[in-house]
């Protein structure tokens, strides 16, 4: 019953030696995990923390917004820290939303009132509830980035990205459901309840549910 920074990430961290499977159900790179394995000390801010651990796999759920630059640099850091970063243990929801870069602009413009981070988390949730925002399954069509974003000035950008998160890119409900019944499945969510868009300190809360109810509709699962 807090607003976040309470060490999910350190317990989430040693819940994952037992599960084979992580997943991140809400938010966005609006998190910040802090883990220690050995000495080495890394923050994970989209990519679940099990995936510092050999044998597991981590998935980016569907109630994830998803900025595809950030993600990027994220395995690139991890790869330079020696941390293996392939499809065979990072899956991404296809249904996950992108963030981009209009979304950033107007986070940083109105919503310092509300203490948000500024990176275009609100914003991506808004269009998502719109019916406007655009999937990571999506993200390398240029009619549907057109069609969502309203032009051509970023698809240049986004269509490197979206290649090379293409491998990562897949339906993830089938492939949990399955694993439900045979493997440990760990829950990683980002922020508090008392952020929750629902039951938090509204109008001073995140832009995603927060809490346990969250997980079903964040991943796809019953």
């Amino acid at each position: 019953m807090q607003w976040g920074d309470e060490g999910k990430g350190k317990i989430v961290d040693f819940l994952s030696e037992d599960a084979d499977i992580i997943c991140r159900f809400n938010g966005g790179n609006n998190a910040g995990h802090t883990l220690l394995i050995g000495k080495e000390k890394t923050v994970l801010h989209l990519i679940p923390s099990g995936i510092l651990r050999r044998g597991k796999t981590a998935i980016i759920g569907n109630g994830v917004v998803i900025d595809p630059k950030v993600l990027l640099e994220e395995i690139s850091t991890l790869e330079k820290n020696r941390v293996k970063v392939s499809p065979d243990n990072l899956i991404i929801s296809s249904n996950a939303h992108v963030i981009l870069p209009p979304y950033i602009d107007i986070d940083k413009e109105k919503g310092g009132s509300i203490g948000t981070t500024g990176r275009g988390i609100g914003p991506a949730y808004m269009a998502k509830a719109a019916r406007t925002g655009l999937r990571m399954g999506q993200l390398a069509g240029k009619e549907a980035f057109k069609a969502r974003h309203g032009g051509d000035y970023f698809y240049k950008e986004y269509a490197a990205y979206a290649e090379k998160l293409r491998p990562y890119v897949r339906n993830t409900p089938p492939y949990l459901w399955e694993a439900l019944g045979r493997k440990n499945v760990l829950f990683e969510g980002a922020q508090g309840t008392l952020l929750d868009l629902d039951h938090g300190t509204y109008p001073y809360v995140t832009s995603s549910n927060c809490i346990s109810g969250a997980i079903p509709s964040g991943l796809g699962i019953p």
